[in-house]
């Protein structure tokens, strides 16, 4: 018996530009391929993606990768996983590539990050509020990762008067109860493909109630493939598969669902 196909990206059907917020091209093995990475997401009416550099070095050796590709824009931080060996020099420098290159659009993404305990939270933290103070002196939107540490990060995050402030929530996979804590601060929210999982059940619901003004998608690649594409490396072309999900859950056109998000990412990042 032969093997079911899995369904192209193509196939859902976009047909208006739309954004692909968060992904990470400069790893794995995109930087081989992103001649044809990039063309599929073309053709499922991706016009501009969010690539994610993970501290001032990836960003130094892999900014050159995106030269011929201005849909691509930056957003340039340290993640939690790696505040062990932040230094105020990079810092500094993270400061300096934000003042010299207008691709970098936001700070991110960063946060915290309490799933795994190699890194001590009180080197997180440092990491986090000095990375948001710089935000907010340059006048530049962060982004946001928080794993298990949903009500710890929010709380930081209004102890450093972010409310109101250009913040997106990245890879949003909680409940209905946080989502409304995010946007009663004024900020927006990133759906990952996760929300195509059948057994996902709270971001499904809370994903109902989120303003559409304040909702924009992203694949998180090469993590987190949605279905039909779980469990093999994502790419923004999946994006598409999410947008219908989410489509599907709000009762809504995929391509209105689509068109406000990409409006909504133009907003936020002053695309």
């Amino acid at each position: 018996m032969s093997k079911k196909k899995r369904a192209l990206p193509q196939t859902v059907g976009l047909n208006c530009p739309g954004v692909e917020t968060h992904a990470h091209l400069d790893i794995e093995s995109f930087p081989d391929e992103l001649d044809e990475v990039i063309q599929r997401a073309r053709e499922c009416s991706i016009a501009k993606i969010g690539n994610v550099f993970l501290g001032i070095s990836g960003y130094e050796e892999n900014k050159h990768l995106f030269e011929n590709y201005p849909e691509v824009f930056f957003i340039l931080g340290v993640h939690p996983n790696e505040a062990e060996s932040f230094t105020d020099r990079e810092l500094e420098a993270i400061g300096e590539a934000c003042r010299s290159d207008s691709r970098i659009k936001a700070i991110g993404e960063i946060g915290l990050d309490f799933y795994w305990s190699e890194v001590s939270q009180t080197a997180q933290y440092h990491a986090f509020r000095a990375q948001l103070s710089l935000a907010k002196e340059l006048g530049l939107p962060v982004v946001i990762h928080s794993r298990d540490a949903n009500e710890q990060s929010i709380r930081t995050l209004e102890e450093e008067g972010f409310s109101g402030l250009p913040l997106l929530w990245h890879c949003f996979g909680a409940d209905t109860e946080t989502a409304k804590r995010i946007i009663d601060n004024g900020w927006y929210i990133s759906i990952p493909g996760t929300i195509t999982y059948r057994k996902n059940e709270l971001p499904q619901e809370a994903v109902k109630t989120i303003p559409l003004d304040r909702l924009v998608l992203e694949t998180d690649s090469p993590f987190l493939a949605p279905e039909p594409w779980r469990g093999k490396r994502n790419e923004p072309a999946y994006v598409a598969f999410t947008a219908r999900k989410v489509a599907e859950l709000r009762g809504m056109d995929v391509n209105e669902l689509w068109a406000a998000c990409g409006e909504n990412a133009n907003r936020f990042f002053k695309l």
